[in-house]
């Protein structure tokens, strides 16, 4: 069912980068997304760098591979001509893992992943 709900979904018009099954949870991850979404770039990653949370990290990468992505794609690009014009931040396949636990007993730890995407493009203004 996943697939026909994304296979009608319309391909971002921009430059775009993808960092796939990263382990940590997606919810996590989400809130620092929110804070870069429509920023220049320059801007996003200086947010980013100065984030302490582990999600800032993978980000970080996910976002310099989009901007490389599109200044290698259209020379006539500047760093500073770049948004943030879509991030998404989706699940993905959780590792299962047992759990010791006293008198025993196990639990099973769901170590959780997500794919992170990444659309940059140019500001319309210029």
């Amino acid at each position: 069912m996943a697939r026909t709900k994304n296979a009608n979904r319309p391909a971002p018009v921009g430059y775009r980068a993808v960092s796939k099954f990263l382990i940590a949870s997606p919810t996590k991850v989400r809130p620092v997304a929110n804070v870069i979404k429509n920023k220049p770039a320059p801007e996003a990653m200086a947010i980013l760098e100065n984030m302490p949370q582990k999600g800032a990290r993978l980000i970080t990468g996910t976002l310099k591979s989009a901007v490389a992505n599109a200044l290698n794609a259209n020379k006539k690009l500047d760093e500073d001509m770049l948004y943030v014009k879509e991030i998404r931040i989706d699940e993905g396949p959780r590792l299962k893992r047992v759990w010791f636990r006293a008198r025993g007993r196990a639990d099973q730890l769901l170590r959780r992943m997500c794919h992170i995407t990444v659309v940059v493009d140019e500001k319309a203004g210029k």
